[in-house]
């Protein structure tokens, strides 16, 4: 089974970038039909109101609920307090798996990951660069599974790729996707140092190209079984399916 970790969906207030105003899946549902990609996790787009935007996507994933995964977008800060009754919501009535966080908005807090560990969802965060959080939660947090987008940098940090793969190698709660990683001899290295079982593909669609993505992974020229691992093996084992 090939599964995308990686994908948004839904819609948005602020209207003043394709992230904060739509993301339609029905190009990307035919792209990852193409491309051999037999489920994929959405959440949805930097939004003013997570728990509608939650709502929206739970309606999405009704629609192709043999396609897609859903996870819950919390805003650590201005969600705070009713972390815990989103994520409920989320897991209880919509079925999702896991937890998106955006370090363009804030980080993970204590509250978030307290609820994550309770509820057993992974979270999957874009810490922007932040690389030196990770000991921290992956520390005090060592049930929780995080999931760091972009192998640390959708900006292309080179310096956030030369420490990811020894990190991804010493804190066994720690893994990385692959989504909207150009500089391809770092992915090839976080594979070959943390191996292949810490590393999940993942699009960033519906803007890339899930085609495009997988395509990276092919390339690293990998066993059967590490190839495996990386287009869903992984994913199916954190997420329970």
């Amino acid at each position: 089974m090939v599964i995308d970790i990686h994908c948004h969906a839904g819609t948005a207030e602020k209207l003043q970038a394709p992230w904060t105003t739509r993301a339609d899946l029905s190009r990307y549902l035919e792209r990852a039909e193409e491309a051999g990609i037999d489920k994929t996790v959405v959440f949805a787009i930097t939004s003013e109101d997570y728990e509608r935007a939650n709502a929206e996507v739970a309606e999405i994933v009704s629609r192709h609920r043999d396609r897609l995964i859903g996870f819950a977008r919390v805003h650590a800060e201005r969600d705070k307090g009713k972390i815990e009754r989103l994520l409920r919501l989320a897991v209880e009535d919509y079925g999702f798996r896991g937890i998106k966080i955006h370090g363009a908005e804030a980080l993970p807090t204590r509250e978030v990951c307290e609820a994550a560990e309770g509820l057993g969802l992974p979270i999957l965060i874009d810490i922007m660069g932040r690389v030196e959080i990770l000991p921290l939660l992956a520390t005090e947090f060592p049930e929780v599974n995080f999931i760091v987008a972009h192998l640390g940098s959708f900006s292309d940090d080179w310096r956030v790729f030369q420490v990811m793969p020894s990190m991804l190698a010493q804190y066994p709660n720690l893994y990385a996707d692959t989504s909207g990683i150009r500089f391809f001899d770092y992915l090839l290295e976080a594979v070959q140092v943390a191996g292949a079982k810490k590393i999940l593909f993942g699009s960033d669609g519906p803007l890339l190209h899930p085609g495009l993505e997988m395509q990276k992974i092919r390339l690293l020229k990998l066993s059967p079984e590490d190839e495996g691992l990386i287009l869903g093996g992984n994913a199916q084992r954190l997420l329970g399916i």
